[in-house]
């Protein structure tokens, strides 16, 4: 008899999580240095990550004693991850940006959001991954896949193609955007705010600005980590939502609560809210970050250990993913994520003009 049962990475024996962890390592560590070659960097570390651990699965398999920890590396080490990449936002640096350059961003953000995600329930796409697409797109590609992933309980297919998905359109664009740039007609600065109003991951900006000059690529990044800082509400507000779907719908299968499920229209007490604790961390980090409380020498590798731990877990997620399910989930992911970023290039671009920051 075939037993089939769910792994904890808390019961299996060490050597198994050991030799899950080193493959997604060793992926990870791999990625970064392919990240490094031309070309390889507009795709990063990241997607790079989940690529190597897409192709390491169909062509060697995924060893069972090695399936923990992969898992441990997908689900623990991405929150650890992610609470250490707050060690690359300033908040300072936003503040310093000005309101216009906010203003953009939220806007940016907003428009995105309700666009991609309208457009994938078009094209009948499952909610979560709906919602994992539209948030990539929106506020930091795969980083914030990632960390909007365990708020709507998706599983790692959706994480996995939502991921790729924003990262190979991030890529055509920033392709398009350097070639595009010469013809314009915006300043180094204009350019910058533009780049990092409008692309998916942070290297895609670094590599979209680059071009126009060290100035620009400094600002582009500063408007893009405006984005990422957005990611704290943004996952707020989704955590809210899907907690509020989940009572209603449990509530609303037992005629006998009908009662109770009226009260669900009364607003969210704030103690209820769904916060989850990886996300206070990213915050906690950001502050202390901005407070210059840990020297930049230190925050700089806490930055290169977040990048490496979000590899990790990246790479666990690909050697998750099949590619027949790649295909047959990702089609329709990608068009709805095309259309929603040709329109948000041409929403970013008018802001741009409109702000007077041309």
């Amino acid at each position: 008899m075939n037993h089939t049962h769910k792994l904890n990475p808390y019961t299996v024996k060490l050597p198994g999580m050991t030799r899950g962890i080193g493959i997604t390592f060793l992926l990870a560590v791999a990625a970064k240095y392919l990240a490094l070659l031309p070309l390889m960097n507009m795709l990063g570390q990241l997607v790079l990550a989940i690529l190597l651990g897409i192709t390491f699965r169909a062509a060697a398999g995924v060893p069972h004693s090695a399936v923990a920890g992969i898992q441990f590396s997908s689900k623990r080490l991405l929150r650890a991850g992610i609470i250490l990449l707050g060690m690359r936002l300033n908040l300072a640096d936003i503040l310093a940006a000005g309101p216009k350059v906010f203003a953009i961003a939220v806007i940016n953000i907003v428009f995105t959001l309700f666009t991609v995600y309208g457009l994938a329930k078009c094209f009948r796409i499952d909610r979560r991954l709906s919602l994992l697409t539209a948030c990539g797109t929106a506020i930091c590609g795969a980083a914030a896949v990632a960390a909007i992933a365990p708020q709507i309980k998706a599983s790692e297919h959706e994480t996995a193609v939502g991921a790729a998905t924003v990262a190979i359109l991030g890529t055509i664009f920033t392709l398009l955007y350097s070639l595009l740039y010469p013809f314009m007609g915006l300043s180094q600065a204009g350019y910058g705010i533009f780049a990092g109003a409008t692309l998916h991951e942070v290297a895609h900006v670094i590599a979209a600005a680059a071009p126009a000059g060290r100035d620009a690529a400094d600002l582009a990044v500063i408007v893009k980590l405006t984005r990422v800082a957005m990611l704290i509400p943004v996952a707020i507000l989704i955590g809210s939502w899907e907690a509020y779907r989940t009572r209603k719908k449990e509530r609303m299968e037992n005629p006998a609560e009908e009662a109770a499920a009226r009260e669900i229209k009364k607003t969210i007490e704030w103690r209820n809210l769904p916060i989850p604790w990886f996300i206070l961390g990213f915050l906690v980090m950001s502050g202390i970050n901005t407070l210059g409380i840990i020297p930049s020498r230190i925050t700089s590798e806490l930055v290169v250990l977040a990048y490496l731990l979000l590899a990790m877990a990246m790479a666990g997620m690909g050697l998750g993913i099949d590619l027949r399910t790649f295909g047959r989930m990702g089609k329709k992911p990608f068009l709805a994520g095309l259309i929603g970023s040709v329109l948000l290039s041409v929403l970013g671009y008018i802001l741009v003009i409109a702000f007077g920051l041309a």
